[in-house]
């Protein structure tokens, strides 16, 4: 049976869990705290021994200030793992701003404001030959997307031209894990078809939902919090030609559109 170690059970993570649980896969989480089925991250005994015994192993840990957690604790029990697969749940904000212009595997990185990401990406690409890192653009699915914040009257939009982002829905990510099972290891950006501006996926969620679009305002007036600011901080747009080319990889929702009708 296939054994899936997991660490760090956050929103993706936690689809592929259900999935590969669904295919009869045997799944070990690994979170701060321990539950039923959970290692606990500080058991490092039960953590090492799942480690070894794992066929699989994911990281979708974040880094920590300067520091990548996962690594830092665990990455010589990785390395050293007999695994047949290891991946990292990574993010396209390594490639910083592009001014809109297209980004893909190649493209330069840790130019951005994430340069721990950057720093923890190049890390896990380092530690074994057989890793696969995923290059994530904005993550939106169910009880997580544009449609929410419409509901809850936080949806916004902003007045900034030429501002252009990419997404990916959560089960198109688990699409790409599972397909690069049987693919080459490597880097890997899963993003839709479909780079836009954040206000036509506000729009077009305030339609799905019968609600009259938010007033256009400036960054100023929209009073954003630092984080939300710095997500308007970089524009480009996301290629993803790699995993469809060399894992055969289609997104099950190529734009907003299909996605969000799904997610309500």
């Amino acid at each position: 049976m296939p054994h899936m170690l997991i660490l760090g059970l956050g929103y993706t993570a936690a689809r592929l869990e259900a999935c590969l649980r669904g295919e009869g896969w045997r799944v070990t989480g690994v979170r701060r705290s321990a539950d039923a089925d959970i290692l606990a991250f500080d058991d490092a005994s039960a953590v090492r021994a799942a480690i070894a015994s794992a066929t699989h192993i994911l990281s979708s840990v974040p880094p920590e200030g300067d520091a990548d957690p996962v690594l830092a604790r665990y990455g010589a029990a990785i390395a050293a793992a007999p695994a047949l697969w290891t991946g990292y749940l990574s993010s396209t904000g390594v490639y910083g701003d592009a001014a809109g212009a297209w980004v893909d595997e190649a493209s330069l990185v840790g130019q951005g404001r994430r340069t721990a990401r950057a720093a923890a990406d190049a890390d896990w690409g380092a530690l074994r030959a057989d890793m696969r890192r995923f290059r994530l653009p904005g993550i939106y699915g169910p009880g997580r997307s544009a449609l929410e914040r419409v509901r809850v009257g936080r949806a916004h939009r902003i007045a900034l031209a030429g501002q252009v982002f990419s997404r990916v829905h959560v089960d198109d990510i688990v699409g790409g894990v599972i397909a690069s099972f049987d693919g080459p290891p490597g880097v890997y950006n899963l993003a839709d078809d479909l780079p836009c501006a954040q206000n036509d996926v506000i729009e077009a969620a305030c339609d799905l939902l019968a609600q009259p679009w938010p007033p256009l305002q400036t960054m100023e007036e929209a009073a954003l919090s630092p984080m939300a600011r710095g997500f308007y901080a970089e524009n480009r747009r996301v290629a993803s030609g790699r995993a469809k080319r060399l894992l055969g990889w289609t997104p099950r929702y190529p734009t907003y559109r299909e996605g969000l009708a799904a997610c309500l």
